[in-house]
């Protein structure tokens, strides 16, 4: 019997219905997959699709989650015995399980010494990352890494023992040593929303080991590319942070208490460029899918889905909503949806899914009433997402003359959005809010804001931006004109 007082864990895990129990027993699983970011989206996806695959082959794969920073997290996930729920957030009502993949926490600070173990160990042969956007550090540019940002170069000048602050500073130094143990090859697998994520991860790593002041660099570069593959991804799932609300549900599901339980809607897809170096779990037992050139699907989501979610958090929160099915049920916010779709196909290769479909998609997907997720989550750290999800395709339509009205006007939403007091989190906050004390007219604040992403071209474009700044007074006074 099970109490409402408990802690999930495996002593409580053995007295719940064997429907509420993970795929797999976690006893049987043992670290041969190193994840950095400990965040809700990978206990929803690849933790998910790692233990599907582990029960249905038989093979022993499991995660050891790495924390970039939040080490209360590791706490709490050690507390219990590294089990969570997950509740799918379906129309029909919800449906919660316990997941089993993940084995191990770490706080990659304080347990820098067993991480690098763990890199260098011969049993891991995958590394997997959903650190977003901003954990690659890259320079906006260049696309290389920015080995000028504080905690980059703070990592490039620290001592040997000196524990590092960047994923990216870390797993360079991970990879240089299992390379110099000689330990067999490994896979390192971004999940992460950019564009040719695979190769924006090779990149950064092998920037860093540029960068670094290692006596045998050369080697470990010569070394990495005989032995580290970097296969592109699409992952796409969505999944809300985490409310009291959800604790309660999972709570109530189990009959024991979850401090970590995630969410996320029914579907889910997991597209890898098929190119690994090393074994690797069988995630097509559980429907992922293997192609020799992601691209089409990677552009698609990221221009599609992830750009129309970023234009419906920001026109959502300038008309006052706060949840993506309460945009839908305004009268533009499908309308949005298709009429971006349609705007950025053209940019899209021609092999992949077909805009269209994907579009009535994404409008059932977002209108699921037992969904709310919450505006300001996915406006976050937007200079960094919009550079990736709208900034390309918007240049391309432009380059060949074609309408680009609807991104015009995401992007005024986004622009309105850096001025407001309460504006979304953003690694570039202070600069995007001081273009709006140092411009004179609305087009030249737009102007300043677009140089601020790094996008010179499109600041010296005078026609966008006095489209943009011409759209910026209806949006102050909540309307959304489409």
């Amino acid at each position: 019997m099970v109490s409402a007082d408990d802690l999930l864990s495996r002593e409580s895990l053995r007295r719940l219905p064997p429907e509420l129990r993970p795929a797999v027993d976690p006893a049987e699983l043992r670290t041969r997959v190193v994840h950095f970011g400990l965040g809700a989206f990978h206990r929803a996806h690849q933790a998910v699709f790692t233990e599907n695959a582990a029960a249905r082959s038989g093979e022993p794969w499991g995660i050891t989650a790495v924390a970039p920073r939040s080490a209360s997290t590791v706490r709490a996930l050690r507390d219990q015995d590294c089990l969570y729920s997950l509740t799918e957030r379906r129309p029909d009502g919800h449906r919660t399980r316990v997941v089993g993949s993940v084995v191990g926490a770490l706080a990659m600070g304080p347990d820098a010494r067993t991480v690098d173990a763990l890199l260098a160990d011969p049993e891991v042969t995958v590394v997997t990352l959903t650190v977003t956007e901003k954990g690659y550090h890259r320079s906006p540019s260049t696309g290389g890494l920015d080995t000028a940002a504080g905690p980059v170069a703070a990592d490039l000048a620290a001592a040997a023992d000196w524990p590092l602050t960047t994923v990216v500073g870390r797993l360079a130094a991970g990879l240089a040593a299992r390379m110099r143990a000689g330990a067999p090859p490994i896979n390192v697998v971004s999940c992460d929303n950019m564009a040719d994520n695979g190769a924006a991860l090779s990149r950064v790593i092998h920037d860093y080991i540029r960068a670094s002041t290692w006596p045998d660099r050369a080697e470990i570069l010569d070394r990495l590319a005989e032995s580290v593959a970097f296969p592109a991804t699409v992952v796409d799932r969505i999944v809300p942070a985490t409310s009291e609300a959800d604790r309660a549900v999972a709570g109530a599901a189990l009959g024991v208490r979850d401090a970590l339980p995630v969410t996320g809607e029914p579907y889910r897809q997991w597209v890898l460029e098929d190119s690994f170096a090393a074994p690797r779990p069988p995630w097509e037992l559980d429907g992922a899918l293997f192609v020799p050139d992601v691209a089409p699907y990677q552009l698609t989501k990221l221009r599609l889905l992830n750009g129309s979610h970023s234009a419906l958090a920001y026109l959502g929160a300038a008309a006052g909503l706060t949840t993506i099915a309460e945009t839908m049920t305004a009268d533009w916010g499908e309308r949005l949806v298709r009429s971006l779709c349609a705007e950025v196909a053209p940019t899209l290769p021609a092999d992949g899914p077909d805009p269209v479909a994907y579009a009535d998609d994404l409008v059932v997907r977002f209108r699921n009433p037992a969904m709310h997720h919450l505006l300001r989550q996915i406006g976050s750290d937007g200079s960094v997402k919009i550079t990736e999800r709208w900034l390309p395709g918007l240049r391309e339509l432009r380059a060949h003359g074609a309408s680009t009205a609807v991104l015009e006007l995401a992007l005024a939403a986004w622009a309105e959005s850096t001025r407001r007091a309460d504006a979304p989190a953003d690694p570039a906050a202070e600069a995007l809010a001081a273009c709006w004390g140092t411009a004179t007219r609305p087009a030249e604040t737009v102007r300043a804001l677009l140089r601020v992403l790094g996008a010179a071209d499109l600041a010296g474009d005078e026609a966008l931006t006095a489209s943009v700044a011409d759209r910026l007074p209806a949006l102050r006074a909540g309307r959304v004109e489409i």
